[in-house]
């Protein structure tokens, strides 16, 4: 087993797994610490690097080197969901290293290269989550209300600062089926970030302002904010179909069996319950409806 103790957290590796377990400090972002322990598998792992703390001639800040856990694309719902819009101290791939520690942190990234080696990696993208998404149920407050996601279904409660648009369309719920994409953007200096759901069989996006539009959380100014948001936004995306999953396109596909038949009545059942109890509005149940009808 080696151990690398960073600036804001540890990694361990154990030739299989390089597990991360975030810091204590109050300098540790909150996304870090809202996601907790991560377990990465080395079949996730695209590659590793050091940059040294003299890398270029010149002291990283604080006297700290940096080590970099490279992912293979689309192995991991967080790094997914955020699409490459994590700040580096929010990063989880990334571990400050003390000038002190960079002869481990090299030991450290040899160790992980020898072992991908060894396991002869692909380096294509992944075509299914190899790290597990955020555990649920899971919330995440924004500047204009709260999102959260149960497993089953992702729901936005609009609070008093709310644009009276958003009052007027109701709180949202959708079963996770309805969804066909989830867009996370943090708030960076002046400009709003969101939380935004893309719903199948919408119209279209009401307004591109995320404070306008119904089916995004708007997020402004707070890296509490964001680093829950980013964590509320991996957790439903680790539980989509993978982007990358190949299609069923075989003409001979084999017909759903009584038990498939008996689980999608239920589901009908919930989605029934769900909208006589005002959770779901009209259109909602209409469209979750027609997707579990689809798939009988």
């Amino acid at each position: 087993m080696t151990e690398l103790i960073g600036k804001n957290g540890t990694w361990t590796f154990d030739g299989d797994v390089v597990r991360i377990v975030p810091g204590h400090d109050k300098d540790v972002s909150r996304l870090r610490s809202a996601l907790g322990e991560i377990a990465v598998p080395l079949e996730a792992v695209a590659g590793v690097a050091f940059e040294a703390a003299s890398e270029g001639g010149r002291k990283a800040k604080d006297g700290a080197g940096r080590i970099r856990l490279r992912l293979r694309a689309g192995a991991d719902p967080l790094t997914q969901a955020c699409g490459g819009r994590l700040a580096d101290d929010a990063d989880p791939y990334q571990l400050e290293v003390p000038v002190e520690r960079g002869g481990i942190a090299e030991y450290f990234a040899d160790e992980v290269r020898d072992a991908l080696s060894v396991a002869q990696i692909p380096a294509e993208p992944a075509d299914r989550y190899l790290v597990a998404p955020p555990p649920v149920p899971i919330s995440a407050n924004g500047q204009d209300g709260t999102g959260s996601f149960d497993g089953d279904v992702v729901r936005l409660e609009w609070g008093w600062l709310a644009d009276g648009k958003k009052r007027t369309a109701g709180n949202r719920a959708w079963p996770l089926a309805a969804l066909e994409a989830v867009e996370w953007c943090p708030a960076v200096g002046m400009d709003w970030g969101w939380i935004r759901f893309r719903v199948r069989g919408d119209a279209g996006i009401v307004s591109a302002n995320p404070r306008l539009d119904p089916n995004c959380l708007a997020l402004w100014g707070t890296k509490k904010e964001s680093g829950n948001s980013a964590v509320l936004a991996a957790a439903i995306v680790g539980r989509m179909p993978h982007p990358n999953a190949a299609p069923d396109t075989s003409a001979t596909a084999a017909a759903p069996t009584a038990s498939d038949h008996d689980a999608l009545l239920r589901r009908l059942r919930e989605l029934g319950d769900l909208h006589r109890d005002g959770v779901l509005t009209d259109e909602e149940f209409a469209m979750a409806k027609q997707a579990v009808l689809k798939q009988m």
